[in-house]
């Protein structure tokens, strides 16, 4: 019964963490609207910064901060970076739900790239999950076609920056506090939206945009407090495609905000993109559960001397 719970806790979790990364993309397209990008950037990461930042010195992950810094947190601040301001400028000139969903094929890269660079073993299905997957960005990009939008391909340079971030997260030391991680990263954004805002016509914000940047700032945190949650509690295999709301999300809000109505071949693509990813979350679980057992079955009886398994599934 408690792995029932925790799963249906992870799984809210990864439904308010969506919704609330939705909801900040929301407040700084809004802000964007009429505040130069490098600026609302720059004074969501003050709000955001401040806050995190308080939280992680009152519980002391300062100490030793200089023996946390590691070339892979630099390698991650960057891709944190990178991803955070190709995406945003991205999300200024394309709708929501497609900046979205062109977002989500990070699982997928993810797949790939962990075989590539870090050995992991993946088999012809999940390689054609990923195939698939890359088929139904490039329908909803649609390279060449009237419709194209060059900052479409900047959303999707996105994802490979993300894909940098998680796969360099791997290789910090486990020492590391995570409000450490998280209060760098922001500072990080912050700096290099504060330099981006440079050549721009520095104003004071409205209460306007004063209201939707703080807005930004909190459900951004929010976001980072919510996945954190769904990643520790109950079966991730499960878990992880509600990930796919993020897109619900985004075609509601663009809806009702923008009256964008994604067409026939978005919409397509959308679904192709949903599926290859939940069908390489369930044929993780399957290959997962089958470990287990390969374990269980090498163990042998209970109180026996484990023996190391000599295969494990691939697919």
């Amino acid at each position: 019964m408690s792995d029932y719970r925790d799963t249906v806790r992870g799984i809210l979790a990864m439904l308010f963490c969506c919704f609330s990364f939705i909801v900040n993309d929301t407040l700084v397209k809004l802000a964007g609207e009429t505040l130069p990008l490098g600026q609302v950037i720059f004074w969501r990461g003050v709000f955001s910064t401040a806050m995190v930042g308080a939280v992680a010195w009152y519980v002391g992950a300062f100490r030793n901060a200089r023996s946390y810094l590691s070339p892979a947190l630099g390698w991650r601040v960057f891709g944190e970076v990178g991803a955070t301001l190709l995406y945003l400028t991205a999300l200024m000139y394309i709708p929501i739900a497609v900046a979205s969903t062109i977002a989500q094929a990070a699982p997928l890269m993810i797949t790939a790239a962990g075989a590539i660079f870090l050995g992991e073993r993946v088999g012809w299905r999940r390689w054609t999950a990923v195939a698939v997957g890359f088929l139904g960005i490039l329908i909803i990009v649609r390279p060449g076609a009237e419709s194209f939008s060059i900052w479409s391909l900047a959303a999707l340079a996105s994802v490979l920056l993300v894909v940098v971030r998680d796969v360099t997260t791997r290789s910090i030391p486990p020492t590391t506090p995570t409000l450490f991680i998280t209060t760098a990263t922001a500072f990080a954004v912050m700096v290099f939206g504060g330099i981006m805002a440079v050549p721009e016509e520095w104003r004071l914000m409205t209460m306007r945009e004063t209201l939707l940047t703080l807005g930004a700032a909190v459900t951004l945190i929010g976001g980072f407090v919510f996945i954190i949650v769904a990643t520790r509690n109950g079966d991730m295999s499960v878990i992880s495609p509600f990930r796919y709301s993020c897109i619900l999300y985004a075609i509601v809000i663009g809806y009702i905000v923008w009256g964008d109505v994604p067409d026939l071949p978005t919409g397509i693509g959308i679904a192709v993109v949903v599926g290859a990813g939940v069908y390489t979350f369930l044929r993780e679980r399957k290959l997962h559960l089958k470990t287990r057992m390969a374990v269980s079955a090498e163990q042998g009886p209970a109180g026996a001397t484990a023996r190391p398994v000599r295969e494990t599934a691939v697919g």
